[in-house]
């Protein structure tokens, strides 16, 4: 009897295995265009190398139902449902189901599967999250999610046996408990080795793709769930503190001699705007495509344009904060959303209103997105024009209000502010899912020609507003900065999340207050997102001592480099070399120098640069 209730248990385990089998299948064949590259015989290991990670989540599972067994071993009068084991297992396979179709678009737009960070968007901005899924092709996942739960169940009809068996010698008993926890237990751990169960052992490939398709969905969102609430400890720590901030150090040495003065006054009015999604893939004069980014290509003749500017992530709160406080992104978390952290770090905002400029922000969104309220209340903008500030006529974008009318109501705005004003827009269209207030400028249905018509419109709306602000009288006395909240891996399709042309966007200085002399000019200094604080403070003669991770871009003499990280890696660009490090396998995944080490100093800088973001960030 006890042996036909340990093969019960062996057989529910086994169901488990078979069913994360189907869910990496799936995986597989929905990625198939990414792996187009890639043999059979590279993509089979996924399924070995993953089978030790899926021991591993069955040995989780099947906890609960020994727990029950033993239950009913030792407290037969208790009675234990025979159908709670059926309730508990169709629950988690209509979660495990779930969770493999939200993969098909995190991974799509993020590089990951689903995580920690997927479901506190959901839970902060439901709405938000709503309209980022709606590109997903819905007919096709929910066949995919419906498809699961029935093999599912035809599987388990064959496989399980529901019953429980309550009978048996109490020594048996004793000796048959003892081998199955000491076997779940073994499982879970992942075997007799020194380190207990990790990502890094499902991974085996440079194709960072198929190394995801390794990872258990379900162990790796557990674990970064555990990760982002109880791990105090820096995963990037690769040297000691002292060595890491030496590195650090030597890219940042000050230079001795002045940089590029390029204004002819000392106290403009200063128009940010910061553009959802625009890529450098879309912007020609950065090897995009043609014809969309108009705006920014005639604006250039206006002012000075930056060419090798790459963003710190690929999210909007990361980016925000990359420009206003230039701060880099911190792999898996986000500064801004935790407001113990986020308003210990220095912002443009309070920099300018402690200079006697005014600091309205204008965003058509919701401002509570991403805890960016807070952040943006905790450094002294004192105006937020929002979702909540416009006509419901104007709220027909999924998001809020498309990018139209909140530049004509900053144009409103800002014609009866107090000057000098630093002024922050945030536009929104171009997101998914890619809806317009016009008839698209392509006509294609799929997502690459929605983002092109999506970024055609926000580039136009940009033009607009610059034309009509030369009508208004604060225009004369006005500097503009345009620059791309993160790039973006459309409208290509095929840039992996650790290639710097997902990351290359466009930044622009430009407006009647620029010299003569530098108008149309281009710099290509390599740089990021949080090089503008130091940049933009040196032209106004105001310290920007407080931004120790921002360099002065117009100064020929800063070193030339850009750091960008995504949720589980990081890259590093220098003149010599740009490389793509993946924190889990610990292996350098891109490099533009054949033959590539973790001695290289770009390796070297990138991984001191992630060690000492992280621990700033943990100890902010």
């Amino acid at each position: 009897m006890l042996l036909k209730t340990i093969w019960t248990l062996i057989r529910y385990y086994c169901f488990w295995l078979l069913f994360f089998f189907l869910e990496r299948l799936v995986f597989i064949l929905y990625n198939a265009p990414r792996l187009a590259t890639q043999s059979f015989s590279e993509v089979l290991p996924a399924f070995r190398f993953g089978l030790w990670m899926d021991a591993s989540m069955a040995g989780y599972i099947c906890a609960v139902p020994l727990l029950i067994f033993l239950i009913s071993w030792y407290f037969p009068r208790l009675n234990v449902p025979a159908g709670i084991l059926k309730y508990y297992t169709w629950i988690l396979v209509a979660i495990c189901s779930l969770l493999t179709v939200i993969n098909f678009n995190i991974y799509r737009e993020w590089g990951t599967k689903v995580n920690y960070r997927t479901f506190e968007f959901a839970i902060h901005s439901p709405k938000e999250a709503l309209a980022s899924s709606r590109s997903s092709p819905l007919l096709l996942s929910f066949t995919i999610l419906f498809a699961l739960i029935i093999v599912a169940v035809f599987l388990a009809r064959i496989i399980i046996n529901w019953h429980i068996n309550r009978k048996g010698h109490l020594l048996g008993k004793l000796a048959a408990s003892l081998l199955l926890a000491g076997l779940t237990v073994l499982s879970i751990r992942g075997g007799f080795q020194d380190a207990p169960m990790n990502e890094s052992m499902a991974y085996y490939s440079t194709n960072l793709t198929l190394n995801y398709a390794a990872v258990n969905t379900e162990w790796g969102l557990a674990t970064d769930i555990k990760n982002a609430k109880y791990n105090t400890k820096n995963p990037y720590a690769y040297f000691s503190r002292e060595n890491a901030l030496q590195t650090i150090a030597g890219f940042y040495e000050k230079p001795d001699s002045a940089g590029l003065q390029i204004l002819t006054t000392a106290k403009p009015n200063v128009v940010l705007i910061i553009m959802e999604s625009h890529t450098g893939n879309v912007v020609e004069s950065l090897g995009g495509e043609p014809g969309i980014s108009n705006s920014i290509e005639r604006l250039k003749g206006d002012g000075i344009f930056f060419d090798q500017i790459y963003s710190a992530a690929g999210r909007t709160d990361k980016g925000v904060v990359a420009v206003l406080s230039g701060f880099p992104a911190q792999a898996s978390r986000s500064i801004m959303k935790e407001n113990s952290k986020q308003s210990a770090i220095p912002a443009l905002s309070q920099i300018f209103s402690r200079n006697g400029y005014v600091t309205p922000f204008f965003y058509g969104g919701e401002s509570r997105f991403a805890n960016m309220k807070s952040y943006l209340l905790s450094h002294d903008v004192k105006k937020i024009i929002e979702k909540s500030s416009f006509d419901k006529q104007y709220l027909n974008s999924s998001w809020g209000a498309f990018d139209g009318p909140v530049y004509q109501r900053m144009t409103q705005e800002l014609a009866t502010e107090q000057q000098p004003f630093f002024a922050t827009m945030l536009t929104l269209t171009n997101h998914e899912p890619f809806g317009l207030p016009v008839p698209p400028r392509y006509k294609g249905d799929n997502t690459e020609d929605k983002f092109r018509s999506t970024a055609f419109y926000a580039d136009s709306c940009l033009g607009a507003f610059i034309e009509h602000a030369k009508s208004q009288p604060w225009y004369n006395n006005t500097l503009f900065v345009v620059v791309a909240d993160h790039g973006h891996f459309l409208p290509r399709t095929d840039l992996e999340i650790f290639d710097p042309r997902r990351y290359r966007i466009p930044l622009l200085f430009f407006g009647p207050v620029i010299k003569p002399a530098f108008k149309g000019k281009t710099i290509h200094m390599i740089g990021g997102q949080t090089d503008i604080a130091n940049t933009l403070l040196t032209q106004l003669n105001i310290d920007a001592k407080a931004f120790t991770w921002s360099k002065d871009l117009l100064n020929p003499a800063s070193k030339p480099f850009a750091f960008y990280n995504w949720d589980q890696g990081f890259g590093f660009m220098t003149p010599e070399n740009t490389i793509g490090f993946d924190a889990v396998s610990k292996q350098v995944i891109y490099s533009t120098k054949p033959n590539q080490t973790n001695a290289d100093p770009a390796v070297i800088a990138a991984k001191s640069f992630m060690q000492e973001v992280y621990q700033q960030y943990m100890e902010y």
